[in-house]
C-alpha cells in the first residue's frame, strides 16, 4: 500500500507482552515510534480486572492497540470494552485498533462498541494464531510428540501473529486505515491434524494427533492445573467457535498490506529453525 505515514503519536499497546502485542511493540520500536506497554508489569501498569489502573495508563496517549485478556469471548468483556472506550474518548484518545476474534458474538458486540465510540478505529478480526502451536498451550504436547484435542476434521484458516501485528502497526502509523474492519486469516484451510503434521514435517519429528472427547480434554487440563477460567475459554472455543462457522478464507492481510497472508508451512519452517519444537535431525 502507498499510504502516507501519520505523525508519530504516543501509542499504548495493551497486552504489550502477549503474542500480538509484543510484536506490535517491537515493530513500533524499530520505527522509533513513541510506544508504551500497558500490562500488569508494563511501563504503564494496566490490568483489565482493575479499572483503577485504566485512566493513568491512558493519560497522554493518542493511539491504543486494544488486546483484551484473556479473550473477547469471556463474560464481562463487552462491559469492560464499553467502559474502557468511554474513558479513552474522554481522555482525548484519537485512534483505537481493536484485536477481535472471528465467529464470536461477544467479540462482534465489542467491535460495535468501538465503532460507535466517535474515535477513529480499525478492527483486526483474526482467526486462530499460528503461534498457539509454538508459544501457547499446544507447545508442550508438540514437544511431547502427542497432541490430543477435542476437534476433528473442522478446518481453520490459521493466521500468523506477525501478520496481525503488521496490520495493526499499519493502522497506527499510516493513513488509509481509518474506520476499516480487516478480517485476517491465513491463505488456506487446515485441520489441527494437518497443522500438527506440517510441524512434524518441518522438524523431522513424529508428532501424533489424536481426537479425544471434550470431557477427557477438560480432565487433562485440570490434571495440568490449568486455571478454571482458561478451561472454560478453551471449551467454549472448541465447542462453539470450531463448528465450521469460520471455515472460510478472508483477505484482510492483502487489503491492509498489499501482500498475501503468510502460509502455515512457511511459519512451521521458520519456527523449526529456532529449535523451539526440538528436532530429530
Amino acid at each position: 500500500m502507498n499510504a502516507k505515514q501519520n505523525n508519530k503519536t504516543n501509542t499504548l499497546v495493551l497486552g504489550g507482552k502477549g503474542k500480538t502485542g509484543s510484536r506490535v511493540v517491537a515493530r513500533l520500536q524499530q520505527m522509533q515510534w513513541p510506544v508504551s506497554i500497558g500490562s500488569r508489569s508494563g511501563d504503564r501498569p494496566f490490568d483489565w480486572e482493575d479499572r483503577a489502573t485504566w485512566q493513568k495508563a491512558i493519560q497522554g496517549m493518542e493511539a491504543i492497540y486494544v488486546s483484551y485478556y484473556p479473550d473477547l469471548a469471556v463474560p464481562g468483556s463487552v462491559d469492560a470494552i464499553r467502559a474502557f472506550t468511554q474513558i479513552a474518548a474522554d481522555s482525548g484518545v484519537k485512534k483505537l485498533v481493536l484485536l477481535s476474534g472471528r465467529g464470536e458474538a461477544e467479540a462482534q458486540e465489542c467491535e460495535n462498541v468501538v465503532m460507535a465510540s466517535g474515535i477513529d478505529w480499525t478492527i483486526v478480526r483474526a482467526s486462530w494464531f499460528f503461534q498457539n502451536f509454538s508459544e501457547g498451550y499446544l507447545l508442550d504436547p508438540i514437544l511431547a510428540g502427542h497432541v490430543a484435542l477435542p476437534v476433528g476434521n473442522i478446518p481453520e484458516p490459521f493466521v500468523d501473529a506477525e501478520d496481525i501485528a503488521e496490520v495493526a502497526v499499519a493502522a497506527i502509523t499510516q493513513t488509509g486505515h481509518s474506520n476499516k474492519l480487516y478480517e485476517v486469516t491465513g491463505p488456506r484451510l487446515l485441520t489441527f491434524k494437518e497443522a500438527v503434521e506440517t510441524i512434524g514435517h518441518a522438524t523431522g519429528r513424529t508428532i501424533v494427533y489424536e481426537q479425544i472427547p471434550m470431557e477427557a480434554y477438560k480432565a487433562m487440563l485440570k490434571e495440568y492445573a490449568i486455571p478454571d477460567d482458561f478451561i472454560w475459554l478453551i471449551t467454549y472455543l472448541f465447542t462453539e467457535v470450531l463448528d465450521g462457522r469460520n471455515a472460510n478464507i478472508c483477505n484482510g492481510v492483502q487489503e491492509a498490506l498489499g501482500r498475501p497472508a503468510t502460509d502455515f508451512a512457511a511459519y512451521a519452517k521458520r519456527t523449526a529453525r529456532t529449535g523451539e519444537w526440538g528436532s530429530n535431525a
